[in-house]
């Protein structure tokens, strides 16, 4: 559903994403981790066509979306870590205007976008003005108005920003959801607990490379460790084992009793 074929991006004369190969078929959730700088926000922007490769393919349901971006597009949906609103539009105005973007027939959209606003408890708040919601409330319209098509595709940088707990756990259920229709959902998260409780499967980047790819089990194997926690085995496989031992260092021993 998504590939990414020998993915390049090169800034004058540093390479920012080197060769990237990654299959992800419909019905998976997938995580894409990395330290900061890894090329992760880059790899995103090349898949969502706002960032032209510099060699390599992006296919999107067998569209390539520097060939084919509308087609490509109308299959996907994208939810930015840092996304624009339109703040003074209303909520509902907001789902209409993407409507739009769309093609969606109007009435279609119309219960499609009120059924987004019950289940995110935005029904409310749905005529009111953008600009007077929190954070959390701007996020989940953002992630209402990327799934408003039904998307057979869907990346998402850091879904979880913003919201609450109960959010939170809206959005880990309606992606799970989807995946179980078939949808093909490629995340980037830098909380390693919500990537270990969700994803399929995992693909590590660094310095633009894909060094590790699999399940939990797999990237345990490649990083030839025992440990159960995703935080672990990513230190293990990025090479910054050592900072977790150093910070247990600087903490000293544990007080008597504690």
């Amino acid at each position: 559903m998504l590939h990414l074929q020998n993915l390049v991006k090169s800034y004058s004369n540093q390479e920012a994403v080197k060769g990237v190969d990654l299959k992800v078929p419909a019905g998976e959730l997938f995580g894409f981790l990395g330290p900061n700088g890894a090329g992760k926000t880059t790899t995103i922007k090349m898949i969502v066509g706002l960032l032209k490769p510099t060699g390599g393919t992006v296919s999107i349901g067998g569209y390539d979306i520097s060939d084919q971006p509308e087609e490509a597009k109308s299959i996907m949906g994208y939810i930015p870590d840092r996304p624009f609103i339109y703040e003074k539009l209303t909520g509902r105005e907001y789902l209409s205007f993407i409507a739009d973007l769309y093609g969606m027939e109007a009435t279609r959209a119309l219960e499609t976008g009120h059924q987004y606003l019950e289940f995110f408890d935005l029904a409310e708040a749905a005529d009111k003005l953008v600009e007077g919601y929190s954070h959390g409330m701007k996020q989940k319209l953002i992630i209402s108005g990327a799934l408003l098509h039904d998307p057979q595709v869907l990346v998402v940088d850091e879904p979880m920003v913003g919201l609450d707990p109960k959010g939170a756990r809206q959005v880990k259920q309606l992606f799970r959801d989807l995946c179980r229709k078939g949808v093909c959902v490629f995340m980037s998260t830098h909380s390693l607990g919500i990537a270990q409780a969700m994803c399929d499967r995992i693909g590590i980047i660094q310095k633009g490379e894909v060094i590790a790819l699999g399940t939990l089990d797999e990237l345990r194997r490649q990083a030839s460790t025992d440990h159960e926690h995703l935080e672990d085995i990513f230190l293990e496989l990025t090479g910054d084992a050592h900072l977790e031992q150093l910070s247990g260092m600087m903490a000293g021993p544990r007080p008597v009793g504690t």
